[in-house]
C-alpha cells in the first residue's frame, strides 16, 4: 500500500493516526477517572499534558523511522506535494478557527476550564484529523479546483 506513496503522504498517514490514537487515549483516561463524580471535576491537565507531549514524541520517532526506512526520499518534495501540503492546511486550519471561537465564547460564559481545554484540544484533533483526511484524499484523487 505504502511502496507507490510519496514520504510526505506516508507522514501525514502518520500524523493522522498517530492524533487519532492518541484523542481516543485521553478520551479513555477521561471517562475513566469519572466514574462517580461530575465530567468537569476530572483531573485533566496530567493526561492532557501527557497525550500532547506523547503525539509530539510519536510524530518525530515515526517521521524518523519513517525517514530511515526509505532514505532521501524525504527530500524529495515537489510542486504536487507543497499543493497538496497547502490544500489539507487550509482544511484544517478552518476547522481550528472554530475551535478557537468555541473556546473564546466559553472564556466569556465562564464554564469551567475543564471545558475550554477539551473544547480547544478537540478542535485540535478535528483539525489535524481533517486535514490529514483532506491531504490523503488529494493524494489519491487531486486537489479540487475551486
Amino acid at each position: 500500500m505504502f511502496s507507490d506513496t510519496t514520504f510526505e503522504e506516508k507522514t501525514t498517514w502518520l500524523y493522522g493516526f498517530v492524533s487519532s490514537i492518541a484523542y481516543i487515549t485521553y478520551l479513555i483516561v477521561l471517562l475513566r477517572r469519572a466514574r462517580g463524580i461530575a465530567l468537569q471535576e476530572v483531573a485533566y491537565i496530567g493526561p492532557l499534558i501527557w497525550t500532547i507531549a506523547g503525539t509530539i514524541a510519536a510524530m518525530i520517532l515515526g517521521s524518523i523511522l519513517l525517514a530511515a526506512i526509505s532514505p532521501g526520499e524525504c527530500e524529495k518534495k515537489d510542486v504536487r506535494d507543497r499543493e497538496i501540503g497547502r490544500f489539507g492546511d487550509y482544511i484544517g486550519q478552518s476547522f481550528m478557527c472554530i475551535g478557537i471561537l468555541s473556546g473564546l465564547v466559553l472564556c466569556m460564559v465562564e464554564v469551567a476550564h475543564f471545558w475550554i481545554a477539551n473544547a480547544l484540544y478537540l478542535s485540535c484533533f478535528a483539525a489535524s484529523l481533517l486535514g490529514s483526511t483532506a491531504k490523503i484524499v488529494a493524494y489519491r484523487q487531486g486537489v479540487p479546483k475551486w
